[in-house]
């Protein structure tokens, strides 16, 4: 006999329940900044989106924002209070991908680091 412990799973908050899921990572580190970024704006009711658009010299480019809507298709998840939600198209680019957030003396800003990025252009904003 066997028990089934299901202690890993995450929980979804009861608002977002019925939403899907998706499997994009936010550090601890980037979820201090969003949290600090809100409390700046005086919002709590901000989300941040992320998507992938065409554009760039490598053939898709980032989109990092804060929005207020929730569009049909959404997957969902929650980082200690800050909410991370990707469109429906977007969700199989950006699988596996984890935003981080870099405060350093060359570089201050939001990273994501993409496993599905078959490559990136010079600069960095692209991939493909």
């Amino acid at each position: 006999m066997s028990a089934t412990t299901n202690s890993s799973a995450p929980t979804a908050a009861p608002e977002t329940a019925e939403l899907p899921t998706h499997e994009v990572a936010l550090t601890d580190v980037a979820a201090g900044k969003v949290r600090s970024l809100l409390e700046q704006e005086g919002r709590t009711d901000l989300r941040l989106r992320v998507a992938v658009q065409p554009g760039g010299c490598s053939g898709l480019i980032y989109q990092l924002y804060f929005d207020e809507r929730m569009l049909d298709g959404d997957a969902v998840r929650d980082f200690d209070g800050v909410e991370v939600v990707v469109d429906k198209m977007s969700v199989p680019y950006l699988s596996g991908a984890s935003i981080d957030f870099e405060d350093t003396i060359s570089k201050q800003g939001f990273t994501i680091d993409n496993p599905n990025a078959g490559g990136s252009c010079a600069c960095g904003d692209s991939f493909h």
